[in-house]
């Protein structure tokens, strides 16, 4: 479904206008135009890529709406910022969405699940970092502040009782504080294979740290939005299988988004795959996370209840 371009001025404007989102009518007032903002992740990450190629097929398939992107520190920043109304639309990890005792943020919904990202823990090829327990005392980047990265490290990191010095770097920042030098290992709780470690394994030899033990431990502790898994062997350049800890991510949007508009985005999401995967515009990278995306998975969004409007596609699609 698209909205109807015959629509008129009416209830939903109203809604649109309470939300924020109306951002001009014509003087004929045949077509509604609305404005969404949707959080992304900061430089070299998976989430700013997608959310790029998410914009842009909204923008184009979903009548008289357009999308822009918002940088942020990834999951949690996306939380904070729906929320407190900054942004319509956020992508964010299951695991930093559900708090300890399995409730959601208030007024927050999920249009669908994406794809799951998998914890790297990276090193230079010539590190003496072999195993999780020689992180004890090194210097080692959590991800950005706020970001899914820093949340599931630093539950890793407290379920393995390894202290270490923890630094909040961007994925772009990790990389490169790591081929200088500057630190000893990153986390990253991204899609695979992710920008800015497959830069960093083209120019400079790298490995993976296995993370399967810490994976159990995840599963044991909070279970739910953690699963076992592999990053292959073709992700990475001179890279072999690693095994490590999977989490799904997902679509999230405002509860006072009106339904209609969050059935439209649904429909773009689930028809437009291969547009988004191939990222739209001539000059643009592959978003290969995207291939993820489909109807049966979409739907899993564990605790986190779909939005009314998405819901209702969900329901459409079985008849």
């Amino acid at each position: 479904m698209v909205l109807d371009p015959e629509l008129r001025l009416s209830r939903r404007v109203v809604l649109l206008a309470a939300g924020g989102l109306v951002v001009g009518c014509s003087r004929e007032p045949e077509v509604d135009r609305v404005h969404l903002r949707l959080a992304t992740g900061p430089a070299g990450a998976v989430y700013r890529r997608i959310g790029g190629s998410l914009a842009e097929r909204i923008s184009e398939q979903v009548s008289g709406a357009t999308v822009s992107t918002v940088p942020s520190g990834a999951s949690t920043d996306n939380i904070r910022m729906l929320r407190a109304g900054e942004v319509h639309l956020g992508l964010t990890s299951l695991d930093a969405l559900i708090t300890t005792d399995g409730s959601v943020p208030e007024g927050l919904s999920a249009v669908c699940r994406l794809y799951d990202s998998h914890l790297h823990l990276v090193v230079m090829a010539g590190s003496a970092i072999d195993e999780f327990r020689d992180l004890k005392g090194k210097r080692i980047s959590l991800g950005a502040r706020d970001s899914g990265t820093e949340f599931t490290s630093l539950r890793v990191l407290e379920l393995g009782m390894v202290d270490a010095d923890g630094l909040y770097l961007s994925q772009a920042e990790s990389a490169a504080a790591l081929r200088d030098g500057e630190i000893d290992a990153m986390f990253s709780l991204t899609g695979v294979p992710t920008p800015a470690i497959m830069e960093l394994a083209l120019r400079h030899p790298v490995r993976l740290i296995p993370l399967e033990s810490q994976a159990d431990a995840l599963f044991t502790a909070f279970p739910g939005p953690y699963a076992p898994a592999v990053i292959h062997a073709a992700a990475y350049a001179g890279v072999p299988a690693t095994r490590t800890v999977a989490v799904p991510n997902v679509l999230l949007v405002r509860n006072d988004v009106p339904a209609d508009l969050v059935y439209a985005i649904t429909d773009t999401i689930f028809t437009q795959t291969g547009t988004i995967t191939s990222a739209g515009r001539d000059d643009a990278e592959p978003v290969p996370e995207a291939w993820q995306i489909n109807v049966r998975t979409g739907i899993s969004t564990a605790s986190i209840p779909l939005h009314q409007g998405a819901a209702s596609w969900f329901r459409d699609r079985k008849r």
